[in-house]
């Protein structure tokens, strides 16, 4: 079984999602991008999240957008 990308735990950020695994909320990797920086700048900034979370991050998100749309 494939672990989420995301978690959510009260515990964790107040239960705030974030990247499985880290206290990295997803909120910040789309501030990132809406301002102009790129993944690795992202990256560079939180090492405790990794590329792979980070794209399939964003593939699932374009697979639900592109889900709703049909």
């Amino acid at each position: 079984m494939q672990q989420s990308v995301i978690s959510r735990n009260p515990e964790v950020m107040g239960g705030t999602p974030v990247f499985s695994g880290t206290r990295v909320p997803v909120q910040t990797l789309l501030e990132y991008l809406e301002a102009g920086e790129t993944i690795d700048e992202f990256l560079a900034g939180f090492p405790s999240v990794s590329r792979e979370q980070v794209l399939a991050f964003l593939e699932e998100a374009r697979a639900r957008l592109v889900g709703s749309l049909a």
